[in-house]
Parts: structure tokens; C-alpha cells; sequence
């Protein structure tokens, strides 16, 4: 509902801007499809004409009968895939109503109709209020946290990446497009932006693919309230595709994400890969590499356990990573960055076309236990982008030089010289978490395998 009473105000914009030009407007929606036609028709005063709006069964009616059938033909009907039109289409045939009262419906919609996007400012609240329903959906269990990074996190890893206008920026696994969201905003807030630099930003910027239904309409819906009018954004499992047939023209300048650590792959998916695994998160750090420019740049959060573990497939992509790459900075985060989920995880920033020389490490550590209600903010962050510029040593950072690195198991662990890497205990609410990630992984295995049999 937010997404159409969106559009009605998008629909609106344009229209003034095609006055002010000379030119006659059409719409992208029929009248009576339109928002002030069938959700919020209004009286002289400007109230909701409640003898014109519909509510009850004829409201349901019309919105499963009628509305979400004709949204989802514009995908039949756009001109092509590059269009808002096609967007629109393809979230409406991926998504149902789920209110089976049109009286609650009717009382939603008069409360989203009160909202206003006309302005810049409206229109940036619309995009945190909808960031934060996919967060709190992550707080109400894995049906959408599994999608969500905390954008803390993105911006520190953005700000260290530093996307550049005219740079082709990807998430193979996207989830709802935190990273290209906010890679927009950072780029947006560079300022004194030609109408080039705004429909490279529009068309040319920002690629992303991603497997889960759900996450995908998220995803779409989540870059065009941020005002990227027609995402490339595609519905795809990016590991079915074989490394060896990523070819120059495929690849990117600078690739961010947060690829789905603990899933467990087919034999046939890993055959795509050089060096086989059936831990996800690997299979994604193999294909981002592979996807990579030369003197392509990458922020890419992963499991700490990669780190040093002494699996076969560990120590080879490793390997790989420290000679194709240049590791220059891995960030430790404390347990609780990602709520809902109690596993550690680190940040790898490299750079491809050069060896590993030297590896400058940081131990975040906000002097406090994260949380559900005690999330990480942009300040945790503050001191590890302002030392990361210069690799600057303190008690919390410090340099490895390659050279000491193990070259039977080229163990990365992070190892504080300063003597702060001692153990810290998780809180029991930390265990739990985990537990409950453990175990939802175990029955998405479960279902897996009784999908085969």
C-alpha cells in the first residue's frame, strides 16, 4: 500500500514537470486503478468521500480481483525490461494481499493516505520508514533479518570502497539492496550532479541479482522509494552460473555485499566453481573475485571463521584471494552486529590486480554488548574509517605483513598484537540467537532433502 500511494505521488511529479515543460502528461495508470480513484476518492473539503470509497468485501474484491491483475500485466506491457512499468509488473505478480478484511484494509489505506511524498525530505522518511519494517521484520524472526545489514555497517563499508560516479557497483546477493540503496545516497550527496551524472546513476550504476522471492520484491521496492525509477535487479540464484563464463564485459568496478553465510550447496551448483565447497558464503567470494575488474574494489562481509579454518577449500580460497588480491584491510565485528543472528562475522576490503603485501586489521568494539535494543550506529563506526584512511596503528588496530603469513595454511586469524584479543564470553541472549540460526538452517537443510526425496 505504501508502494502505491508512492507511485500516485511519483505519478503526480511528473505530470507537473511535463506542465512546466509544455507537454501532455499520460499516465502510467488507468483511472480508475489510480490512487485517488479507488483507494482515497475525496469531497470538495478534501476529505475521503466515504460514499465513493470502497471497503468491505468490495474493496477485497477489487484489489484481488482486479487491481493486483492489472498491476501485473504491465509486465506484458512495458516496452522493456528497463522500465518502471516492468517493475511494477513483476512485484505484483510476485506478491498477494494478505488482508482478508476490507474493513482493516479500508482503515490502512486511510492512514497511508495521510502520508504525503511530494517533497525530497517526505520522500527520504518514506525510504527509512520502509527500511525500518524490513528491519523489524529480521526482529521478528529470519522471514526478512536473513535480507537486512545493518546500514551502519554499509555506509562504513562504502565509505572505505569509495564508489565513484560512472563506476559499475554490484551485489550478487542483494537481498533487499541495502548496498545499492545507500551507495545511491552517498553518491547522490556528492553534489553538482550534471543530468549525465543523474541518468548514469539511473541506468548505468547499480547491478544486483538475488534468489529469494520475497527479497527481490523487497529489493525493487526498496530502490525506486530511493529513487532508482527501474532497479537492474535479477531475479536469479547468481551461483548457477559457471565462473568460466564471466567474460571482461561482465564484470564490475566495485562489488559490496553480504552474501547468506551456513547455506549448503548442491554437488551440481559447485561444479561451476574452481575450487568446490558446499559453504555458500565461499561459492559468493569465488564469483565476486571472478566478477571483479582488474583494480576493481570490493567490501565483503563473511563468516571470521574463514579466516582459519583448515578445510581444504578454506586454505585454497584464501590462497587465491592473497595472490590475485590485494587484502589491505579486514575489519572484525563483535558478535551482535547482525541481530537475530549470533555469529561473528568480518569485513574483507581488497583490491584486484596485485598480490597482498600488507594487511591492517581493526577490532571493533563498541563498549557495549549489541543488540536487538542496543543496535550498532554510524559512530561505532566513526574511529575505524577515520584510522583505516592512513592504516594508522592503535590499541585497536594494527599491520600484518604478508610475509609472516603461514604458507601451508595462510591463516588470516585475527590476532591483536596490543594484547586486546582476549576471550570475550557472549551474553546468553548472543547463544540463543545462534541457536535459533542453527536450527532454522538445519530445517532449511531438512526441507531440502525432503524436496529430493
Amino acid at each position: 500500500m505504501l508502494f502505491l500511494k508512492y507511485l500516485d505521488a511519483l505519478e503526480e511529479d511528473r505530470k507537473a514537470e511535463a506542465e512546466m515543460a509544455g507537454k501532455k502528461y499520460s499516465y502510467l495508470l488507468n483511472k480508475e486503478f489510480r490512487w485517488e480513484s479507488w483507494a482515497a476518492p475525496k469531497t470538495k473539503d478534501g476529505k475521503i468521500d466515504h460514499n465513493k470509497a470502497l471497503s468491505g468485501p468490495d474493496l477485497v474484491e477489487f484489489v484481488n480481483g482486479r487491481l493486483f491483475p492489472y498491476l501485473h500485466g504491465f509486465k506484458q506491457r512495458a516496452s522493456s525490461a528497463n522500465t518502471i512499468e516492468y517493475k511494477i509488473g513483476e512485484i505484483f505478480g510476485e506478491i498477494k494481499n494478505k488482508i482478508s478484511s476490507g474493513y482493516n484494509l479500508r482503515e490502512i489505506i486511510d492512514h497511508i493516505d495521510e502520508l504525503r511524498f511530494r517533497s525530497q525530505t517526505e520522500k527520504h522518511e518514506l525510504s527509512h520508514l520502509y527500511e525500518a519494517k524490513i528491519r523489524n521484520m529480521g526482529n521478528a524472526g529470519r522471514n526478512g533479518g536473513e535480507y537486512y545489514t545493518p546500514r551502519p555497517l554499509i555506509r562504513a563499508i562504502i565509505k572505505i570502497v569509495k564508489p565513484k560516479i560512472g563506476d559499475k557497483i554490484y551485489d550478487g546477493a542483494c537481498g533487499s539492496a541495502g548496498f545499492l540503496c545507500e551507495s545511491f545516497e552517498y553518491l547522490k550527496a556528492k553534489g553538482n550532479l550534471t543530468t549525465k551524472d543523474r541518468q548514469t546513476l539511473q541506468e548505468k550504476t547499480f547491478f544486483g541479482k538475488e534468489k529469494k522471492s520475497l527479497a527481490y520484491i523487497l529489493a525493487i521496492m526498496n530502490m525506486i522509494l530511493h529513487g532508482i525509477d527501474a532497479p537492474n535487479v535479477i531475479h536469479t540464484n547468481t551461483l548457477t552460473e559457471n565462473l568460466a563464463d564471466i567474460q571482461e564485459k561482465d564484470r564490475f568496478d566495485v562489488v559490496m555485499a553480504n552474501p547468506p553465510f551456513g547455506g549448503k550447496e548442491r554437488k551440481e551448483i559447485q561444479q561451476n566453481f574452481p575450487i568446490r565447497t558446499g559453504e555458500t558464503a565461499y561459492l559468493f567470494l569465488e564469483h565476486f573475485i571472478k566478477s571483479l575488474k582488474a583494480g576493481g574494489r570490493a567490501g565483503i562481509v563473511i563468516k571470521n571463521t574463514f579466516l582459519s579454518n583448515t578445510d581444504n577449500a578454506s586454505i585454497s580460497l584464501r590462497k587465491q584471494l592473497l595472490e590475485s588480491c590485494n587484502l589491505h584491510t579486514v575489519l572484525d565485528n563483535p558478535g551482535g552486529v547482525f541481530q537475530g543472528a549470533g555469529v561473528k562475522t568480518v569485513v574483507l576490503f581488497f583490491e584486484k590486480g596485485a598480490p597482498t603485501r600488507k594487511i591492517w586489521y581493526y577490532q571493533l568494539d563498541p563498549g557495549r554488548n549489541l543488540g536487538k535494543t542496543n543496535p550498532l550506529n554510524d559512530d561505532d563506526l566513526k574511529e575505524f574509517v577515520e584510522l583505516q584512511a592512513k592504516f594508522a596503528d592503535s590499541p585497536k588496530s594494527w599491520t600484518l605483513d604478508a610475509k609472516s603469513i603461514d604458507p601451508e595454511t595462510f591463516d588470516l586469524s585475527v590476532k591483536n598484537p596490543n594484547g586486546n584479543d582476549e576471550v570475550k564470553h557472549r551474553s546468553p541472549q548472543e547463544i540463543l540467537d545462534e541457536i535459533a540460526n542453527l536450527d532454522a538452517e538445519s530445517a532449511e537443510v531438512l526441507r531440502g532433502i525432503g524436496a529430493l526425496l
